[in-house]
């Protein structure tokens, strides 16, 4: 690398995208040569075992280009941890967090993100404020970046997600972190810097090949780690309507005891419903307030256990982190 120029690094965390790296690497490559020739950089791919030809189609690119470095997981560690396992192996300047290589996020942005960081930004965010996706899908995720960003300890710019440009300081002080299960937009946002931020509107776009490979259950997974990992709010809300239901629930005792012995006993039956009715309210209230409390238990059930986050089976033009 050139002593005069910087050095840019982009992660892009893949599973099963035979399809897309080829692209992704197409799309970065392009952009420093046309758009971005004052710069290095360097395109780390993080691959989870990949079952299609991914892995070889990565070899084969970086083989022919020394910038692209792959990472080859033991087995699938989802996008976040194998994400933040490829950001200790970057070397950058700045640094994009995670361009997935299904370019949803688009790099035509990268041009701008890179010139506010020259300009003295520490952490370039891009903000989804459109989406090619179906409407419940759209409402969905508007409601949980909303309620990320308002029950969060920390201020998390609502609509962002990883696909964020970071100065080599803030990385630094990210890598500082040893989270077993990271949420990657929360820690970056718990370094600070908020004098140095600026925000970057797009259109999050419909992927260009293949089907996504976050099904329901790992996007419930995902988005509950962001709700408790920054925030104990969840559990005083459950506090609180807890001791609502109690008090509400002894003044509907005292009710009906007045009712039946100063009012009529004829009216006593007819609670029989209300009584089931309750039950099964109570015990749903319950059930629910013992779920989050062992979402809780199991995130640090999750930290405590430790042992490394990644293990990694194959390195292509990596040395040492």
């Amino acid at each position: 690398m050139s002593k005069n120029k910087n050095l840019i690094s982009i992660i892009s965390p893949c599973f099963n995208e035979e399809d897309n790296v080829a692209l992704c690497f197409e799309a970065i490559r392009d952009i420093f040569e046309k758009e971005l020739p004052e710069y290095e950089y360097e395109h780390i791919f993080s691959d989870n075992a990949s079952r299609d030809r991914s892995v070889e189609i990565l070899a084969d690119i970086a083989e022919k280009n020394p910038q692209v470095k792959v990472i080859v997981n033991a087995r699938n560690y989802g996008p976040f941890r194998s994400t933040f396992n490829a950001l200790k192996w970057a070397k950058g300047d700045a640094i994009l967090v995670m361009l997935p290589v299904d370019l949803q996020d688009p790099p035509e942005l990268l041009p701008q993100f890179v010139a506010h960081w020259a300009d003295g930004a520490k952490i370039v965010y891009g903000q989804r404020v459109e989406r090619d996706e179906g409407l419940i899908m759209r409402m969905i995720r508007g409601t949980y970046y909303r309620v990320v960003a308002k029950l969060a300890d920390i201020r998390i710019p609502v609509n962002t997600g990883e696909f964020q440009l970071i100065d080599r300081q803030v990385m630094d002080a990210l890598l500082k972190s040893n989270d077993h299960y990271p949420y990657l937009r929360g820690m970056i946002a718990n370094c600070g810097f908020e004098d140095a931020i600026k925000i970057i509107p797009y259109r999050w776009q419909a992927r260009r090949n293949g089907k996504s490979k976050n099904n329901f259950f790992n996007l419930i997974d995902q988005g509950m780690n962001g709700i408790i990992s920054f925030t104990s709010v969840p559990l005083r809300i459950s506090t609180f309507v807890g001791f609502f239901l109690a008090v509400v629930s002894l003044a509907y005792a005292l009710i009906q005891l007045y009712i039946n012995l100063f009012v009529s006993d004829i009216l006593a039956p007819a609670g029989i419903p209300t009584l089931i009715v309750s039950i099964f309210f109570f015990s749903g209230v319950q059930l629910f307030f013992i779920g989050l409390l062992g979402e809780y238990i199991g995130a640090i059930h999750t930290q405590l256990r430790r042992g490394p986050m990644i293990i990694e089976r194959r390195l292509i033009n990596l040395s040492e982190p």
